[in-house]
């Protein structure tokens, strides 16, 4: 399953990036943050690896981040692998005007067990729905600073 979503951020393309590629603040726009802890690498480059822990409706969830190409400010591509299912999400920043920017994603699910097959075929806006609520939670945090983990 392939897939875009996209937001406009009122804010400046270099602080749009300096905020995106700071894993402190993945606290303050991904639901259910846990923790991150780097395997290899160094954090956000490519070829880095990451385990990301999170809490998704009602259950705690790891997932391993592979940092796959990064050429900020402009991109930077990520895997996000499960048991189940595997994300490739591609994200390009373009900036509109000096105090705006456009985040594109680019989103590929594969699916490895029979169920998360069936949950994509029979609720695939699930899937974009909640990349849009991650990237709406990071747009927040940037131009508002609304923290989520003011709200743990």
């Amino acid at each position: 399953m392939k897939y875009t979503a996209e937001v406009i951020i009122r804010a400046p393309r270099a602080e749009v990036i300096e905020k995106l590629d700071n894993t402190d603040n993945l606290k303050h726009w991904q639901p259910g943050f846990k923790k991150y802890t780097l395997l290899s690498g160094k954090p956000g480059e490519t070829g880095a690896e990451a385990m990301i822990e999170l809490k998704m409706g009602g259950k705690d969830m790891k997932m391993k981040e592979t940092i796959i190409y990064k050429n900020l400010p402009e991109a930077i591509h990520a895997t996000y692998e499960t048991n189940d299912v595997i994300n490739t999400q591609e994200n390009f920043f373009k900036e509109i005007d000096k105090e705006t920017t456009h985040w594109l994603a680019v989103n590929e699910f594969r699916f490895n067990s029979l169920l998360m097959k069936l949950v994509g075929f029979l609720f695939p806006g699930s899937f974009k729905k909640q990349s849009l609520s991650f990237m709406t939670h990071f747009k927040d945090f940037v131009e508002k600073g609304h923290s989520l983990a003011d709200k743990t």
